[in-house]
């Protein structure tokens, strides 16, 4: 079955759970509220229902986080993979829900009415909007507003697309998620979240990556020990200077990062001190400790 013949039936379930889900955490006026809302977009001539209901969805509803137990988090995965709803409101899956809701069979009407929304969105609506990336139709009509995201300055904004979401991983072409890649230096967020990092790392990203450390090192910026998850598996030998000289600079963080970034590549000599290396990567082992420790 092709993926455009699987998406309406994923919709539909989506749309079933986030009911359930938001009737167990608010009172009989708002699920009340929002399964009329939910009817009126779906019914909607006009893209004013839709408005309104977003508009009004935190009123109604609240913002409390939704915190779903870890079976609900694992049955969202199990809906749609990769869909993580680990730090959502209640009042962002109501607003996906509603967007998800104005689908009416068209991929591209769709496509427009979200770019529409999205254009005019105060910064709350536009995060709710963006996370719910992962369960609209027509995943590649959808792009070019999800790349405008990921180049806005607003953190938030990129991170709404950025982090735990599936959608960026399996849709942007090479370019599109080297420039999201880079961005998060650039903006002061973090890489652990971003599923598929290592997947997709490639070696034009590491060359970006070693151009902005050596960037930075020639300023006398700090350089963000995540940086070297993405180098090593593709280091050519000005990637292989650059692993040096991290370690050689850095502090005790930098070179736990880069002991971390070195056992995905165990063959990589980088001409470091490949014992202390492997003391450090025993203690990364021992403690359980990964990339969202370093970050």
């Amino acid at each position: 079955m092709h993926k455009e013949c699987r998406e309406i039936p994923v919709l539909n379930e989506f749309l079933a759970t986030a009911d359930g889900w938001i009737s167990e955490r608010t009172s009989e006026p708002g699920i009340t509220w929002f399964r009329g809302a939910i009817k009126d977009v779906a019914d909607a001539s006009t893209e004013r229902p839709l408005s309104v209901a977003i508009g009004l969805a935190p009123r109604r509803l609240g913002k409390a986080d939704l915190a779903l137990p870890k079976a609900d988090l694992a049955r969202a995965d199990s809906l749609r993979a990769g869909l993580d709803l680990s730090d959502w409101s209640i009042d962002q899956l109501a607003r996906v829900a509603l967007m998800a809701a104005s689908h009416r069979g068209d991929d591209a009407a769709f496509a427009a009415r979200f770019d529409s929304f999205c254009t005019t969105a105060e910064i709350n609506e536009l995060i709710a909007l963006c996370r719910g990336l992962p369960v609209y139709p027509g995943a590649k009509l959808i792009e070019p507003r999800a790349r405008e995201a990921v180049r806005s300055g607003m953190k938030p904004v990129f991170e709404a697309v950025a982090h735990r979401n599936p959608y960026p991983r399996e849709t942007f072409a090479e370019d599109a998620w080297n420039q999201m890649v880079v961005k998060a230096f650039f903006i002061g967020s973090t890489l652990w979240p971003i599923q598929g990092l290592d997947e997709r790392a490639n070696p034009r990203l590491a060359r970006m990556l070693v151009g902005l450390a050596q960037e930075r090192w020639a300023a006398q910026r700090p350089v963000s020990g995540e940086l070297w998850r993405c180098v090593a598996p593709h280091a050519d030998s000005e990637g292989v200077s650059a692993l040096a000289h991290g370690w050689n600079a850095g502090n005790d963080k930098e070179r736990l990062a880069i002991a971390l970034a070195l056992r995905r590549t165990p063959d990589l000599q980088a001409g470091l001190p490949m014992d202390e290396i492997a003391r450090l990567q025993a203690k990364l082992e021992s403690e359980k400790a990964e990339w969202r420790d370093l970050a």
